[in-house]
């Protein structure tokens, strides 16, 4: 299997939260030469909105979502910045 690392952060996120909405965007270029993208692991934002978030406190939907990634962290994701909102909270969504 040769899933793009952004393909595989959306599969390990939909599987462990399925989502209402996800995107995720890759930073890597805005990083060259910082000594972590030398070592090939990329820099993305990922925002993510699922009604699992209702009862949980901004640290603890970070906490998830970290340990969902957990097999891509320090290898395949060097850094990462996190948008997570319920679907109460995404201007917008219904």
């Amino acid at each position: 299997m040769n899933e793009t690392t952004p393909a595989r952060i959306q599969a390990l996120l939909t599987a462990a939260f399925g989502p209402a909405e996800i995107r995720i965007r890759d930073d890597s270029a805005l990083h060259a030469g910082h000594a972590g993208a030398r070592s090939g692991g990329g820099h993305y934002h990922v925002a993510i909105c699922t009604a699992g978030f209702a009862v949980q406190p901004m640290l603890a939907r970070h906490r998830a979502v970290y340990a969902a990634l957990a097999p891509l962290m320090g290898s395949a994701i060097h850094a990462l910045s996190l948008d997570t909102r319920t679907p109460q909270e995404t201007p917008g969504h219904r």
